[in-house]
């Protein structure tokens, strides 16, 4: 690939997450964080642009997908026990479509259905309702900030589109499947008993659930650590950045900067050895964290306690997630080395 071509890349992604994040503060959104990840998520799936009649579909997509995990309320509240173990046997379906090159993008949301919207209405069916209704608005801004970010930075005609990741081989595909659910599964448990605090665990917990398909689980596990390590690095950076001077378009300003950093390591512009699923959750782990902060400091919280609280959640939860690696990892080889 070109050299000339990663760059227009990583600019389109960096863009496009920034004009999420503004748009999204700027509206004020009721969780606007999730404008900038779902961007993320758009930009670094496909090279291509989505068409603007699109952006209406997805959000119908996401009210779909995340609405029918309103149906698991009821049984979740009058069986818990068999709620759990349904929604657990539905994060495995999800994860095992997406290994088997299924739809990512439909299966991510179907995976956010079954934990954040099933958190929320555990304890309050109208909470879960406004979660619905957020994201089914983050979508859209995703979807509308992504076609500007092609629109300033478009993709040439003959440009070959991003090589699609190596599925893995169809006895893996079970296993990979099983430790991504056991990853995501203490976080919603978690979430069940408090989803206002839990929820952004639940958005980390899922991310790692998606970085943890790679095959070797030595190399996974570095990578899950690393890259919230380096997210709560970068997001302490960009906030001591953005106390010198705040305001939306710093705001703005100092994401393209922080997510252009990424996104040239992403697309190869930069040589590094970490793999693009590494880089895809360090951005959107920072956003994460970010944008929390920002609204712990709108509601009147300590911002610097919160933070180091949220960030010791997202480290153990990625040391329990490269724990559940090696374990399944392990369990696994037995059977061939008996």
């Amino acid at each position: 690939m070109p050299i000339e071509l990663r760059r227009r890349r990583a600019l389109r992604l960096a863009w496009g997450t920034a004009l999420g994040l503004a748009a999204s503060f700027g509206l004020g959104l009721p969780v606007p964080i999730l404008a900038p990840v779902f961007a993320v998520l758009l930009l670094a799936m496909r090279s291509q642009p989505l068409p603007l009649r699109a952006a209406p579909a997805l959000a119908l997509l996401v009210l779909l997908s995340c609405g029918s995990g309103l149906l698991l309320i009821p049984l979740l509240r009058h069986a818990p026990a068999s709620g759990v173990l349904l929604v657990g046997l539905g994060l495995f379906l999800c994860f095992r479509y997406a290994l088997r090159g299924g739809n990512g993008l439909l299966a991510n949301l179907l995976v956010v259905g079954l934990t954040m919207i099933v958190a929320a209405g555990a304890s309050d069916f109208e909470l879960a309702l406004s979660v619905v209704e957020a994201m089914a608005k983050g979508m859209l801004l995703a979807t509308l900030s992504a076609a500007v970010a092609h629109a300033l930075f478009p993709e040439p005609a003959n440009a070959a589109a991003l090589p699609a990741a190596p599925l893995p081989s169809a006895e893996d595909v079970g296993w990979i499947a099983l430790r991504a659910t056991l990853i995501v599964m203490p976080a919603f448990l978690l979430a069940l008993i408090a989803p206002d605090r839990f929820m952004p665990l639940i958005m980390k917990s899922v991310s790692l659930g998606q970085q943890a398909g790679e095959t070797r689980a030595r190399h996974a596990s570095r990578e899950l650590i690393g890259s919230t390590l380096l997210a709560g690095v970068l997001a302490i950076l960009l906030w001591g950045a953005l106390s010198v001077f705040v305001h939306l378009w710093m705001f703005f300003l100092w994401v393209l900067l922080f997510a252009l950093w990424q996104a040239r390591r992403l697309y190869a512009a930069v040589a590094t050895r970490q793999s693009p699923a590494f880089w895809v959750s360090c951005l959107s782990t920072m956003l994460i964290l970010l944008g929390q902060s920002v609204q712990d400091s709108a509601g009147g919280q300590d911002v610097y306690r919160a933070f180091a609280v949220r960030m010791a959640l997202f480290l153990a939860v990625s040391l329990y997630a490269s724990g559940m690696l090696r374990w399944i990892d392990s369990r696994r080889s037995r059977p061939s080395e008996a």
